[in-house]
């Protein structure tokens, strides 16, 4: 069954001095500003669409390689991942970089490394996202 998320965003005032507010309508779980500065300069407690890829794709590529271990024989005790979302004003995104620590029992670095291949191939954020570079560094630990 097909399921579908909503936010939404409400804007006042031109790009360079406007700003406005990102609701998580489907969870609800907050309400979020944002605002040009925040997104090409410093964040300053303001949220960026950046940030919010950032967040859907470290969480998106956690559950791929969870299941994608599971499914191996190898359940991950934990998994830490950063997603890192590069922004230049006038370019638009230009990479992210996905950065996975490990702790497997039963596996080696290298079947760490194409567990974590597989599932940044994979996910459906990184499918989504398939317009820009995306890199990845994965570190079995423990």
């Amino acid at each position: 069954m097909a399921t579908t998320r909503t936010a939404t965003t409400q804007w006042k005032g031109s790009l360079l001095d406007g700003s406005g507010t990102v609701s998580l309508d489907s969870s609800k779980v907050g309400t979020f500003d944002v605002s040009w500065p925040s997104r090409a300069e410093q964040a300053n407690g303001k949220t960026s669409p950046e940030e919010l890829i950032a967040a859907a794709h470290s969480s998106c590529f956690s559950m791929a390689l969870s299941h994608g271990l599971a499914q191996a024989g190898t359940p991950p005790q934990s998994l830490e991942t950063k997603a890192e979302v590069t922004f230049q004003p006038g370019e638009g995104i230009t990479g992210i970089v996905i950065s996975v620590r490990g702790q497997v029992e039963g596996l080696s670095a290298e079947e760490f490394q194409k567990a974590a291949e597989t599932a940044k191939a994979n996910c459906p954020v990184s499918k989504a996202l398939s317009g820009t570079t995306i890199s990845l560094n994965a570190e079995l630990v423990g």
